[in-house]
């Protein structure tokens, strides 16, 4: 029996990967779930998978919660960063769900990486913001992080084993790869008239023609900048370089990404689009379990199409790339400007088209920081914010 924490737990991630673990109740108990503020998510999700520890960031959603909790259930209500790093370092874990969207999840995250943990990566953030503080501790601690997003995911069961007990420090080179293939979908607005871009609203942006996702992950699908962070984490858990990492536009996300080896094989992964699969990966590896995900219908999938990224009409997608060329400073403020930015935009303060030039004009004020840990890097974001919402006042 492993028991498991769930960084995210109200998040559909976090509710994904509780229902994968319910149909295993031999092999997975929750030790611990963990969410910002959503009391009534929280309160079904405990009363339906009874966690040892219940905790809520949000000092007044754990009081609420405390209250309304029946007094028969043995679940703990927990708040407080010190107590929340203990929930993903305790003895009694051996599996940390990091599904934190944002910046919000680095410092959990890497607490479950420092505690030589099974991190089952769904926050690529943690490795846009630090990935090569990041990679160092998941080395020194000898955790295990596995990635969850279906794109990485996808590569890593492409890969050879013995790339698959590298992550981190892959050799792509001698494994024979030439390319690892990121496939996207190019999100709702692949074939909108590009004038119309800038009128378009949060709904729309939201409404993902495959996935169903929060809104801030469904807006980056919209502006491909969630493709963009996706580039930067595959850097850093693959060791690729630029010449090794190239971004396909797959609208019927079947094809969740694939590995070009040098004697001209590509190996895909493919399955119909449901998180519970790369979930149901992570956490039975190296072996599978049931997903309760229903199998892929090749009669019924039809046409697979491929299309070459267009940067006029995703501009996001180009400066992440750009920005995981300039090195760590550079990510750090992209990362930082596009939650704000996104943010902005579900608020209805900037339009659409506005996102891309809040998180320009933030790369612009790039000055040299030294990054040597993981208060430079805070201190960055923070900084990068600030920008943001300085831009943000002007539009």
């Amino acid at each position: 029996m492993q028991q498991v924490t769930i960084l995210g737990a109200t998040g559909s991630i976090g509710k994904s990967t509780l229902d994968v673990m319910a149909k295993h109740p031999d092999q997975y108990s929750v030790f611990a779930l963990v969410a910002h503020r959503n009391v009534d998510e929280m309160h079904a999700l405990c009363l339906s998978h009874q966690p040892q520890y219940a905790h809520m960031v949000d000092e007044k959603s754990a009081a609420l919660l405390k209250q309304q909790l029946p007094s028969h259930l043995h679940t703990q209500v927990t708040t407080g960063v010190d107590t929340l790093k203990g929930l993903v370092s305790a003895a009694e874990v051996d599996i940390v769900m990091a599904a934190i969207v944002g910046a919000a999840g680095l410092l959990p995250t890497l607490a479950a990486v420092e505690a030589g943990k099974r991190v089952l990566l769904a926050n690529k953030e943690s490795l846009v913001m630090s990935g090569q503080l990041f990679i160092e501790a998941m080395q020194q601690s000898g955790a295990i992080v596995l990635p969850v997003d279906s794109e990485h995911n996808a590569i890593f069961q492409c890969l050879p084993e013995s790339l698959q007990a590298s992550i981190g420090r892959c050799d792509l080179n001698q494994a024979g790869i030439a390319q690892i293939l990121l496939t996207g979908s190019g999100g709702p607005f692949l074939n909108a008239e590009l004038a119309d871009l800038s009128s378009m609203s949060p709904a729309q942006a939201c409404r993902h023609p495959n996935w169903s996702m929060g809104p801030k992950i469904s807006v980056d699908s919209a502006t491909m900048m969630n493709k963009g962070l996706e580039y930067i984490e595959a850097k850093w858990l693959f060791n690729a370089s630029s010449d090794k990492l190239k971004v396909v536009i797959h609208p019927q996300s079947v094809i969740h990404s694939m590995v070009q080896y040098q004697d001209g094989s590509v190996v895909a992964q493919m399955g119909n689009p449901d998180m519970r699969t790369p979930i149901a990966h992570c956490l039975s590896y190296p072996k599978r379990i049931v997903s309760g995900v229903e199998p892929l219908d090749f009669f019924k999938v039809g046409q697979l199409s491929f299309i070459e990224p267009d940067f006029n009409r995703f501009p996001c997608l180009g400066l992440a790339i750009e920005a995981c060329h300039q090195g760590q400073e550079a990510t750090t403020i992209l990362n930082a400007a596009n939650e704000i930015a996104v943010q902005a935009f579900l608020d209805g303060k900037i339009g659409f088209t506005d996102i891309c030039r809040v998180n320009e004009g933030c790369l612009t004020r790039i000055t040299p920081h030294s990054l040597n840990k993981i208060d430079d890097i805070l201190a960055l974001d923070a900084q990068s914010r600030h920008y943001a919402l300085e831009y943000i006042a002007k539009c």
